[in-house]
């Protein structure tokens, strides 16, 4: 068929010769009317993907992200990687948020040097089509990644790039405002002087709070597996509901994780850094987030932490023996698990005796250098293995233990990969504050 028997009665050669080449979308009307001329319907006119295939591959999109939060990462990297062969180059749409998918279960899955890959040639392809994907969310996603990574300074500007975007558009709520003050915060437990930052994570957590949590892990294992069998028996749109109402179930308890995470990280920094000290919204905070980690039983990790930050905003409040209390409790959450938490726990214990004068300070501080040197496990971020260790070392210097003291900051610089210029080097805590 030639352009002009496709263009017919009512459009012109050229007309369709601009669409054709792209330069030109149709209006709804016309790509009905060269739907019926080319026999085929509307939507593969515009797609290139049939209605039955495209609701289909929009039902792959929804159970691969159940499964990246609500399932394995591993395994919801391949069904988007699935999704993304399905769609082709004739579907650009679904395969740039299948390609953002993958590279979010990367991330998951810890192998970040393949998602910044990913995330970055997304960002190039939201340069090129801004219609297809947007910036800001990849923006902050590889912050978090570089920063996780070790490259701090890239973190640091796309981090800055993304806070002033954020700030052209006031927000402050949403997802995108959470994973921004979640990538800042963590990446100024590295830089603490980023007060901008900081101040952003302050108005993210005044703004949403931390709201109560309720585990609902069950009903979205209950819609999803119900999705699947709707889908089994080729009720796709029913399928695509009930993934929507899954993801639409679990969503308010992962917001609540997430700012429970942001509200743990900053009460961490309010009371160990440099600035203005906010005793009793630290308080509240680290309060707040071990309320939500305890509802969740994959959360007990994170709980146990909390109760340690929030141990250390007691002590820091003069409360050493609800610091003792907690600490604790938190070594009680970990039932004997050695990690850098536990770790900590022994620390604020050791600090607490000093504190009061009592003589339990060698044995917690032995307590903790046991269990650090025993972490192995590959959970444990090396930042919080090292900033154990760095409080080890302040305290064995506290108790007059110079040589334990150096013994320890040489462990904390290893744990961050400094190993071959150590010998000889004298150590302080101020080396070891990045």
């Amino acid at each position: 068929m030639s352009q002009a028997q496709l263009a017919g009665p009512d459009l012109s050669d050229s007309y369709v010769s601009l669409i054709e080449s792209g330069k030109r979308t149709p209006t709804p009307v016309v790509a009905r009317l060269l739907a019926e001329r080319l026999g085929c319907t509307t939507e593969f006119l515009l797609h290139g993907i049939e209605p039955r295939q495209r609701i289909d591959t929009e039902l792959g999109l929804r159970h691969a992200e159940l499964e990246l939060y609500h399932g394995d990462a591993e395994v919801a990297a391949e069904r988007f990687g699935e999704i993304i062969k399905a769609a082709g180059e004739e579907n650009a749409m679904l395969a740039a948020h299948a390609r953002h998918g993958r590279a979010r279960a990367l991330e998951g899955q810890g192998k970040i040097g393949p998602a910044v890959e990913a995330f970055e040639r997304l960002r190039r392809e939201a340069a090129a089509h801004p219609e297809r994907l947007a910036d800001l969310p990849l923006t902050v996603a590889l912050s978090r990644c570089y920063q996780r990574a070790g490259d701090s300074l890239r973190a640091r500007d796309l981090g800055g790039h993304a806070l002033r975007q954020v700030a052209r558009l006031a927000l402050t709520h949403g997802e995108i405002a959470v994973d921004l003050a979640s990538a800042l915060v963590e990446a100024a437990g590295v830089h603490p002087q980023q007060n901008s930052a900081l101040s952003y994570v302050r108005q993210v957590l005044a703004d949403n709070g931390v709201p109560p949590a309720v585990d609902r892990e069950a009903e979205v294992h209950a819609l999803w597996r119900a999705s699947v069998t709707a889908a089994q028996g080729e009720d796709s749109a029913l399928a695509v509901r009930l993934a929507d109402d899954a993801l639409a179930t679990g969503r308010p308890a992962r917001m609540a994780v997430r700012l429970a995470r942001i509200a743990m990280d900053w009460s961490r920094l309010a009371v160990t850094g440099s600035g203005t000290l906010h005793i009793d919204e630290a308080r509240g905070y680290a309060t707040a987030a071990t309320e939500i980690f305890a509802v969740f039983p994959a959360a007990t990790r994170e709980h146990a932490a909390s109760l340690i930050v929030l141990a250390q905003v007691q002590f820091k409040g003069h409360k050493p023996a609800e610091a003792a209390k907690l600490a604790a409790s938190s070594l009680d959450v970990l039932s004997g698990a050695a990690s850098a938490t536990a770790a900590h726990a022994h620390l604020v214990l050791a600090r607490v005796a000093l504190a009061q004068g009592e003589g339990d300070v060698p044995v917690a501080l032995r307590r903790a250098r046991d269990i650090l040197d025993t972490v192995t496990s590959p959970e444990e971020h090396d930042r919080q293995v090292a900033r154990a260790w760095r409080e080890l070392g302040d305290l064995y210097g506290e108790t007059g233990a110079e040589d334990d003291q150096a013994a320890a900051y040489r462990k904390a610089l290893e744990t961050v990969g400094v190993r071959s210029v150590l010998n000889g080097v004298a150590m302080d805590t101020a080396v070891l504050t990045r």
